[in-house]
């Protein structure tokens, strides 16, 4: 099943990027300004990957498994209902990041606060697509529907980790830096 296999390597990389977004919370915690650049080119690569790359998935794959998954109709609302919600979330930090950037008064518990539910609700919502969703398809999705949901998809997570390489060479060694969340 090389798409849920996809999927699982796409769960992975985020889960680095969260992790490295998790250590620049902790020097915020600790009272130490973080590299608020880097925390930028984070934020926008999640953002650009969300919607090049999750809101497509989404919609793909909601649609052929409600084909043969009709009650599946409540999880792809209540997963619709997340990512909106993360969105927003993250969204809002991307403002906040730029205001600090910008050398505006941001008070950094209000940011740190906020940084860390986004965390939270960012990792709920790829423990919930873990845990539910990738089930369903992988119970009820044959190998030539799972290959219709590939080819449907704009490129993958590789040719994403090589944009990122190539454009955020500092991100791109913290991410490779980041342990990996099935070691």
């Amino acid at each position: 099943m090389p798409m849920l296999t996809q999927l699982r390597q796409d769960h992975a990389n985020m889960a680095r990027l969260l992790h490295v977004l998790a250590l620049k919370h902790k020097t915020l915690d600790h009272g130490e300004r973080p590299d608020f650049q880097l925390i930028r080119e984070v934020v926008d690569f999640i953002l650009d990957y969300m919607t090049g790359f999750t809101v497509p998935l989404e919609r793909i794959s909601s649609q052929q498994l409600l084909t043969k998954v009709p009650e599946a109709s409540e999880l792809g609302a209540r997963l619709a209902e997340d990512y909106v919600a993360l969105n927003e979330r993250l969204a809002c930090l991307s403002q906040d990041i730029d205001m600090i950037l910008m050398d505006a008064v941001v008070p950094m518990d209000r940011f740190a606060n906020d940084l860390q539910a986004y965390l939270e609700a960012h990792r709920a919502y790829l423990r919930a697509e873990r845990e539910e969703l990738f089930p369903l398809m992988r119970e009820h999705l044959d190998e030539e529907e799972l290959q219709l949901l590939a080819d449907a998809l704009p490129e993958g997570a590789q040719a994403e980790l090589e944009r990122l390489q190539e454009a955020y060479p500092e991100l791109y060694a913290e991410f490779r830096d980041a342990p990996s969340p099935f070691a």
